[in-house]
């Protein structure tokens, strides 16, 4: 006679319910992680804006310290994606930048040109990224 001996059955596997939570929430939040970067983190590939119109602006004087005054023209370099821009808030920023500072000082070319780059991002500002560069059209002081 034989005798055969049955095998042990394996042990019950119970899942758990913290398991399959934290499976699940770690399932929901590299969604949420994937989302987020496709929507807002993933790079759109245009890069620096393109230029557009080149809206030249009437020339203004500014005060200047001294009793001097700086005629200032000027022209925007817009955006490919700028509509319709109004100048002035342009001629705005170009008294706040200019106003009251001594002639010598705004012949400078360094100088000049640091105020110029002062302008261009106050207007890049103001006007949400729709103007990119500013050209002097006019400068002279008197």
């Amino acid at each position: 006679m034989t005798t055969s001996v049955a095998a042990p059955a394996p042990p019950e596997q119970t899942t758990s319910g913290k398991g399959r939570t934290v499976a699940i929430a770690l399932l929901v939040v590299g969604l949420l992680a994937g989302a987020a970067w496709f929507l807002v983190l993933k790079p759109t590939g245009d890069g620096e804006p393109k230029p557009g119109e080149v809206a030249p602006l009437e020339a203004i004087q500014v005060n200047l310290a001294g009793g001097h005054y700086l005629r200032l023209g000027m022209a925007l370099q817009l955006t490919t994606a700028a509509e319709e821009v109004d100048g002035s808030k342009a001629l705005d920023s170009a008294i706040t930048v200019f106003s009251g500072l001594p002639v010598e000082e705004v012949t400078k070319p360094d100088v000049r040109e640091t105020l110029r780059q002062q302008l261009v991002e106050r207007l890049k500002e103001r006007y949400h990224g729709e103007v990119m560069e500013v050209y002097f059209t006019e400068y002279v002081t008197q």
